[in-house]
């Protein structure tokens, strides 16, 4: 059984960043006899100068890609089919809105400290995506933190202060030392990177050919 150190870099507000997870998930399944995984999140934002209110999804991608209306629900009509074809439902809304999520990776700062990390994640992109719940609401925020089993005042007080937000930089600015300029990146092992919300049998491959790699170095 191998066991390979994954850093996942993005950011909540990517839907190719919760695709391609649930791809690297289902090839994992189906390796699990021979390749085990150790996932970490790492932050990354996708809009740093995004103000808390945020901006409509639809708006914001028409502006900052110069396409039209139509294209941008043809893209999401694309995401949302690869969300189902890897068990994720992306329920693109029209009030969706794209926020600053430098709070949410405060947050899974903390929750890693807790053991809670993947699943506070994994919350999160549910909320937005399939729920369309306003993470810019700190009420909202704090519902999700608690349903997960972390401490809501703990939260609370977190988002109240500029906790963790020398770790998130941190993590950030190491992001940018190793060229990474897009998101969903996976680095496995701090070696080896599969960049973008990749097909599940890509995953298969990739994993078969560095865990084999590994095992031949280890030799």
């Amino acid at each position: 059984m191998q066991t390979l150190q994954i850093d996942i870099v993005s950011d909540v507000m990517c839907p190719w960043c919760i695709i391609g997870y649930k791809g690297l998930e289902s090839a994992l399944n189906q390796l699990s006899d021979t390749v085990k995984a150790e996932i970490n999140w790492m932050p990354f934002e996708l809009n740093p100068q995004m103000p808390k209110t945020g901006q409509n999804v639809r708006e914001h991608i028409m502006e900052k890609y110069g396409i039209t209306a139509e294209q941008s629900a043809q893209n999401r009509e694309v995401m949302a089919q690869r969300g189902r074809e890897v068990g994720f439902n992306l329920n693109f809304s029209d009030g969706m809105r794209m926020i600053n999520s430098f709070d949410l990776h405060r947050l899974l700062s903390w929750a890693k400290a807790h053991n809670k990390q993947h699943d506070l994640k994994m919350a999160f992109f549910k909320a937005h995506f399939t729920d369309n719940q306003p993470l810019n609401d700190n009420s909202v925020l704090l519902n999700v933190v608690e349903a997960t089993g972390l401490d809501r005042s703990e939260a609370e007080a977190i988002l109240n202060s500029d906790a963790y937000a020398e770790e998130v930089r941190e993590e950030e600015s190491l992001s940018m030392e190793r060229g990474i300029h897009s998101v969903p990146m996976f680095i496995i092992n701090g070696k080896y990177g599969i960049n973008g919300g990749q097909p599940v049998d890509v995953f298969v491959g990739a994993l078969q050919q560095i865990a084999g790699e590994i095992s031949q170095a280890a030799k």
